[in-house]
């Protein structure tokens, strides 16, 4: 027997702990295992599951006979509808398998009963101590509240995250034939919905509250009594039927257990002990708005038992397995967790049109993307790019095409390639590089290209970067400017900073110059300690950053970005964190915004207008204490409110302490944040990497213009090369005559071979939509039937029938 592993204990008899039980007894038959499960055999816990395609293949590899009892009891369809603000919007080809959990559960009980697995119902498992020491192996799949990782705590240093909103899971015995998000704004704020069909009686219903909105809507005192185990909250189920009337068309809900709880993100930062493991919510969780629980413990019982079957030793089945499962949970759980702000947050973006707002809804854990979504269903992106284009634009161009007006500034389209600081100047004047980096920028492709970090004084300058303080420097940028506008007509920025504090991480810029900040605190812990700035050096400061930007503009720039964010100077001044300072620039934010507004007015009073004007903001400090979103968003008010064009909304730098959860994107919903509270136009930038990306942010309404960085030193053409395989070749991508022949991607081998024809009748490409239509024949509706993209909200869609199919593509959200 391989892994040493003959006698097993498991803890639970959910999905989890069954599928692990019959897969580790089926391949070795010898296996001794026990399932120790505290409720009955038939109580009935939980309504729908939903599965991916990769799990679904998973179990018909490794278990047929489970495979074809579960495919028997599919609901499938393929669309999902959004409503909001009283429409509905469709977007279909996107696959759905799902079941009642109950239904799951007894076909793994019986599969467990023909292996002669020894399940033992009404039997809480002993200690597990107790059976650590009398079992080779212990698999814990004791569910979110784990008594086995509250045991071995200080081994498994769990991480729980619990949310704020409250959400209430729930059965209606209304039939839904798609995945519905319902989203409806009340007088005490916005309720959503999370409902597909699991059977041909039921659907399953989830409903989600932001913390305030649901306090104000009376379900606080609705809730406040403890409630016995499985006992349901009859009050708050009432009155969300009396919400939702409208949406239930005369159906109930159906509660089992049911009351308010609060999310909670589990991770671990092991899933092993010694001979003991942890198996699905009990090693990790992920919000139900994009994965059900049940498939993650299915797809971990399958790499557990697989890793017990090819490991040699107990040790090492376990650390397959973990190695296996654990990048794949981590990656569901990065998109769970945007998709759970999204949701906490939701609010924000009920200012949205239908098309835009389901639009946002569908790419807002980043996994589904524009590009994705448009090759499941062309009538729903058409729909949104119609109305994210308007009346006067062309109708199919990719977002990031379109043009924009900044200030004055006609923008040939929405991609910026933001300051790169590679830090090759000399004496502080740009160098050669410089010139050849900016030059093959502009050629590009790029709507605005800005140059930078430049420093306004010789101490606020990292070392290697270029400055623009004096007559020789501006003649520099002056010739470098002339000398990439012979080429290319593509606008030229600049960014100003002082580095402040920040100066220390590469040593002061010039021997004997002071660092400055607004207090006395290191960048680094062990840094250089800098000097708190008086107030006859912020004035001088200030003078500073206006004299440069007349410099930029007689250079010859067509943009100004100011660098208030990311820890240089200013941003000290803004953050809670740096700034401990108790005169009129410390202490509460308005104080904070002194001198960020003073220096703002200075360069607005000398910086010509109808020349955009941006300022970068770290919108986040990623560290308890640092700035909130409400300052964020009242910060960029300011500036709005100063004479700022736009804000390039960045995160994070400010302190050495932070923890940014890096990811594509992962700054995107603060530009969101700022662009929807204030009206501001926002830059996105960070780990912006894919033009799918870029049209994605763009046509949900996140950001006016997307920064795309790290990926421009990849490919200094990357927007050129992204309209090429975007198949687009209009005025928003201008490729410079000499390298027209090359504006078309060129042939990889075997691209010329052509494959021949081997099938006597074709087969009919399957319908864009489906709907859940029980008890119908499996006929294919007419391929050529029109998206709906509109319909009256209560208006019973005609839909098409289900038959077996694929379900979920490979990174669709559930």
């Amino acid at each position: 027997m391989t892994a040493g592993a003959g006698r097993i204990a498991v803890i639970g008899a959910g999905p989890g702990g069954l599928y692990f039980a019959a897969l580790a007894r089926q391949s070795a038959p010898e296996r001794e295992i026990t399932v120790f499960e505290r409720d009955g055999r038939d109580d009935e816990f939980g309504f729908g599951v939903v599965f991916s395609d990769e799990t679904l293949d998973g179990i018909a590899q490794a278990d047929p006979r489970v495979f074809a009892a579960l495919s028997a009891e599919f609901a499938r369809w393929s669309d999902i509808d959004v409503r909001y603000a009283g429409r509905v919007r469709t977007c279909g080809g996107h696959g759905f398998a799902a079941l009642d959990r109950n239904r799951l559960r007894a076909i793994l009980q019986r599969r467990c009963a023909e292996l002669a697995v020894d399940v033992r119902y009404r039997t809480p498992a002993p200690p597990v101590e107790r059976l650590a020491a009398e079992y080779d192996l212990v698999v814990a799949a004791d569910g979110v509240n784990s008594g086995t990782r509250a045991a071995y705590a200080e081994a498994f240093r769990p991480e729980p995250d619990e949310r704020g909103a409250r959400y209430m899971w729930l059965a209606t015995d209304r039939v839904f034939d798609a995945f519905t998000f319902i989203v409806e704004r009340f007088d005490f704020g916005v309720l959503q919905v999370h409902a597909y069909p699991y059977s041909a009686e039921r659907s399953t219903f989830v409903v989600e509250l932001a913390e305030e909105p649901w306090r104000r809507a009376g379900f606080e005192a609705l809730a406040a009594r403890e409630f016995a185990r499985g006992e349901s909250d009859a009050a708050s189920v009432r009155r969300i039927a009396e919400l939702l009337a409208g949406h239930l068309e005369g159906h109930r809900l159906i509660p089992n257990a049911s009351r308010w709880i609060r999310f909670t993100t589990v991770r671990n930062a092991t899933w092993r002990h010694r001979n003991v493991v942890l198996l699905g919510d009990a090693a990790h969780s992920a919000h139900f708005s994009i994965g059900s629980g049940t498939k993650l413990a299915l797809e971990d019982a399958l790499a557990l038992a697989a890793g017990l079957n090819e490991q040699a030793t107990l040790e090492g089945a376990l650390a397959a397995y973990e190695a296996e499962r654990r990048p794949v949970v981590e990656s569901t759980q990065r998109a769970a967790q945007a998709s759970l702000e999204w949701f906490e947050t939701i609010g924000r973006r009920t200012g949205q049109g239908p098309d835009q707002f389901a639009f946002n809804l569908l790419t807002r854990s980043r996994r589904v993307t524009y590009g994705n979504l448009r090759a499941r269903d062309p009538g729903f992106v058409a729909a949104v790019d119609r109305a994210f284009a308007g009346a006067d634009e062309t109708p199919g161009l990719p977002p990031m095409f379109r043009p924009l007006k900044l200030g004055a500034l006609e923008l040939r389209n929405r991609v910026v390639v933001p300051p790169l600081a590679t830090f090759t100047a000399v004496d502080a004047l740009p160098s050669a590089f410089d010139r050849a980096q900016l030059t093959v920028h502009a050629l590009g492709g790029a709507g605005l290209v800005l140059a930078g970090m430049t420093a306004v004084a010789p101490e606020g300058r990292v070392v290697d970067c270029p400055g623009l303080w004096n007559d020789r420097q501006e003649a520099a940028w002056r010739e470098l400017v002339d000398a990439v506008r012979a080429v290319s007509d593509t606008p030229l920025g600049i960014q100003l900073t002082h580095a402040g504090r920040r100066a220390a991480t590469a040593g002061p810029a010039e021997s004997g110059l002071p660092l400055l900040a607004a207090s006395p605190l290191p960048w680094q812990p062990e840094g250089p300690l800098p000097h708190e700035a008086n107030a006859i050096q912020l004035a001088a400061f200030t003078a500073d950053f206006a004299a440069s930007a007349e410099r930029a503009a007689r250079a010859g720039f067509d943009a100004l970005e100011l660098q208030f964010g990311h820890g240089h100077l200013v941003s000290g001044f803004l953050s809670p964190l740096t700034n401990r300072r108790t005169d009129r620039y410390g202490g509460p934010l308005a104080h904070r915004l002194r001198l960020p507004l003073e220096v703002l007015a200075a360069v607005r009073a000398v910086w010509p207008a109808g020349r955009p004007l941006l300022v970068r903001i770290s919108a986040s400090d990623w560290a308890p204490g640092g700035t909130s979103e409400a300052e964020a968003v009242a910060i960029c008010r300011a500036l709005a409110d100063g004479g700022a064009d736009a804000v390039d909304v960045s995160t994070g730098e400010v302190v050495a302490g932070e923890r940014p959860p890096f990811g594509r994107g992962y700054q995107t919903p603060f530009a969101e944040l700022v662009r929807l509270a204030t009206g501001l136009p926002t830059v996105a930038v960070g780990a912006i990497s894919h033009h799918d990306d870029v049209n994605s942010v763009l046509l949900a309404g996140r950001a006016d213009l997307v920064a795309v960085g790290r990926a421009q030193l990849y490919d200094p053409l990357w927007t050129l090369h992204a309209a090429a395989e975007q198949g687009y070749a209009g005025p928003g991508a201008r490729w410079p005559e000499p390298w027209a022949p090359g504006s078309r991607r060129p042939p990889t081998p075997g691209a010329d071979r052509v494959a021949p024809r081997l099938r006597l009748v074709r087969e009919p490409a399957p319908p864009v939509h489906r709907r859940w239509r029980p008890g119908t024949d499996d006929r294919p509706a007419p391929p050529e039937r029109p998206a709906p993209t509109e319909r009256p909200e209560h208006h019973e869609h005609p839909g098409h029938p289900a038959r077996p199919e694929r379900p979920a593509r490979p990174g669709e959200e559930r």
